[in-house]
């Protein structure tokens, strides 16, 4: 079994996040860089399998400028025996439909019977390259799951819905992504750490991929406007003189939050 996982690197949850001024993209050099929490547990699903089941090769796939090599390394300190690397310039600001192009031809190289992925990533958030790279490829998607079974020949799993839980099943090779309810990652050990400085680790281009990208023909992106976060104000303080109550009412109304 081959199972590939799509990781990213991204700007700390916790931490600012800023918009370049000029370019109108994000300045990710404003907070930490790490790995997106939710593909670490997308990892965690194949690292898991891969422990039940001797003989399976998990490979993290990512696209990311160069500098992002030591955060996307992490994933074989958790245990991916290779991963693979898209580098290019022409990827700046690229959209969800190039990116899913890019990903379907990186999977493709690294070779796959399942894709595993995040439902969506913390900071762009659009929750559709699962289902784009599925199309790319030409195979089953089951997309959203809490829970997942991988067997020889599918994979199955629990996706939520409005009306309760739904069980899905798609014939292998196929693309799913999970969501917050799988486990949390595994945290890389030393001995881990130390082995993933000798793991392969391939870095590839556009050109390497027999992909074209040209902005100038078909723009990534449009930015009409980009300015500072406004300061926070200094906020109102509501003393308690026995009609508190209708004061916040008011405000609340004032300001139509109510």
């Amino acid at each position: 079994m081959k199972i590939v996982v799509l990781v990213k690197e991204v700007p700390d949850t916790y931490g600012d996040r800023k918009l370049n001024l000029e370019t109108g993209l994000a300045d990710r050099a404003a907070s930490e860089r790490v790995l997106d929490e939710i593909g670490e547990r997308a990892l965690e699903v194949a690292l898991s399998y891969a422990d039940a089941h001797p003989g399976t090769e998990v490979t993290v796939v990512s696209m990311a400028p160069e500098e992002s090599a030591a955060t996307i390394r992490k994933g074989l300190a958790m245990g991916a025996a290779s991963a693979l690397q898209v580098v290019d310039p022409a990827l700046a600001g690229a959209d969800l439909g190039v990116t899913a192009r890019v990903l379907a031809a990186a999977v493709q190289r690294a070779g796959f019977d399942l894709v595993i992925t995040g439902n969506l990533s913390t900071d762009g958030a659009g929750g559709v390259i699962p289902a784009m790279v599925a199309e790319h490829l030409g195979v089953p998607q089951a997309t959203a799951l809490s829970a997942v079974t991988i067997g020889e020949t599918e994979v199955s799993g629990t996706r939520a819905t409005d009306a309760g839980a739904a069980q899905v099943t798609a014939t292998l090779p196929a693309v799913i992504s999970i969501t917050e309810a799988l486990p949390d990652a595994r945290f890389p050990n030393f001995k881990g750490i130390m082995a993933a400085k000798k793991k392969p680790f391939e870095t590839v281009s556009l050109a390497d991929l027999d992909v074209d990208v040209d902005p100038a023909s078909a723009p990534q992106s449009i930015m009409t406007a980009v300015s500072e976060k406004p300061p926070r104000g200094a906020g109102i303080k509501i003393t308690d003189e026995g009609d508190a109550g209708e004061k916040l009412a008011a405000y609340l109304i004032e300001n139509r939050l109510a």
